[in-house]
């Protein structure tokens, strides 16, 4: 197959989300309202909560397998190897442009964080189902490319709020806010502004007839307890290390955001794909629950077009202050649309070379395709989580996205010919 016809197979599915990526612009406008702030937060919230874990536990328990999962075993070295790749290439790009410290960690994010869910799922499917495909019979392309993809939503999911949250978040600008717990720190607190004013009014020697009553039984009180705390001093350093652990770990690594909903449908649908007592009671047409199977199909369809729907309307962001910081747009352009697909194709190739993985060209095209997708939609969610760079991510969207019509599909069209 020639070089003109691979490209026409993969313009298609591109075309297809920038469309879809248009509409969601259009409907974002303030002339049209229909998706204004609060209706693309609830959209959003639906998104992550309900259609993505629904739709990662639909593909993935009708498709993946004990053995599939054993075949596939690169795939996820794959996808740490491109996020560890593009946080190196980053970390040198924000020192040439000299950008802020606290755009340093977008700029890793950007780089680090590909869009391994929607756009593969959207490509990979679409091209299986093009007319004049280079990879053999329909349902077969669709469903190993469903398979592929849906494995590299799940494991690009866990890197990013594992990975690119925490560097997010490290050069997220400190402020200058005391965490108290509510229940006992803010008591503590009062507790002690209560003794030092009873206390205060006590060494006045002049004021002492005019002490009250309850001012007499807080110091009481307050001495009591200052009694009981220098008995127990052991027992609260050890408690508030144990406390200060505790915080130290939740800082430091995001559980909640680890175990996200979508984990949990990716955890959900392997489980289920590989044990086959629940493999028969809900996948299949004759499985006893296959309408509960059904249904969360069902949601999980509406997901890629939401997700393309809001980052279309988060482009629009982007339009202002387009004219600003060149230089670093167009460092993670370079590094996302030429440095890591060229590292990529020479690390599958090598992979290849050495029977790491086998030589299945569709395979090989999703290996190769998590090199060239831009930045995930997640990292502007994980920027207004954190509320640094939004503006500025959503220039870099509107970039990288920009230019994903044009750059991923010849990337696409190169990588069909280096596999063929």
């Amino acid at each position: 197959m020639n070089f003109l016809k691979l490209f026409l197979v993969a313009l298609a599915p591109v075309m297809n989300t920038l469309i879809i990526a248009v509409i969601g612009a259009i409907l974002a406008l303030d002339n049209i309202g229909i998706l204004r702030k609060s209706t693309k937060k609830h959209l959003n919230i639906m998104v992550y909560f309900v259609f993505t874990p629904a739709l990662l536990y639909s593909c993935l328990a009708k498709i993946i397998t004990w053995r599939s999962l054993v075949m596939l075993w690169f795939l996820p070295l794959n996808i740490l190897l491109r996020y560890i790749i593009g946080i190196a290439l980053a970390w040198i790009l924000a020192k040439i442009t000299r950008a802020p410290r606290h755009l340093h960690g977008l700029v890793m994010a950007s780089c680090a964080a590909g869009n391994l869910g929607s756009l593969p799922l959207v490509i990979v499917p679409a091209i299986c189902k093009g007319r004049s495909h280079p990879f053999g019979y329909v349902d077969s392309c669709y469903h190993k490319g469903l398979a592929f993809t849906s494995l590299t939503m799940a494991v690009g999911h866990i890197y990013a709020w594992s990975l690119v949250y925490n560097i997010l978040r490290i050069y997220t600008p400190k402020t200058n806010v005391v965490k108290f717990d509510e229940s006992t720190k803010l008591e503590e607190i009062n507790n002690l502004e209560n003794f030092s004013k009873c206390s205060t009014r006590a060494l006045a020697p002049i004021e002492e007839k005019s002490l009250s009553n309850d001012c007499i039984d807080q110091l009481k009180i307050e001495c009591k307890v200052i009694d009981g705390q220098e008995k127990k001093v052991q027992v609260q350093e050890k408690s508030s290390i144990i406390k200060q652990l505790n915080i130290l770990l939740c800082d430091k690594v995001n559980l909640k955001a680890l175990f996200a909903p979508a984990l949990w449908g990716a955890i959900f649908g392997v489980v289920i794909g590989i044990v086959p007592q629940f493999r028969k009671l809900l996948v299949g047409e004759s499985a006893p629950l296959h309408v509960v199977q059904t249904s969360i199909v069902m949601l999980g369809d509406a997901c890629i077009p939401a997700m393309i729907l809001l980052v279309g309307a988060n482009l629009l962001k982007g339009l202002k202050g387009l004219g600003k910081k060149i230089p670093l747009v167009v460092g993670i352009i370079v590094v996302m649309y030429i440095a890591l697909p060229t590292i990529g194709i020479a690390i599958v190739k090598g992979a290849v070379h050495f029977s790491f993985i086998s030589s299945d060209p569709l395979y090989q095209f999703v290996l190769l395709l998590h090199y060239a997708v831009p930045p995930a939609v997640s990292v502007s969610t994980m920027t207004q989580l954190l509320g640094v760079g939004q503006s500025e991510c959503s220039l870099i969207m509107f970039a990288t996205y920009s230019s994903a019509p044009i750059l991923l599909t010849l990337w696409c069209t190169v990588f069909m010919w280096l596999v063929l």
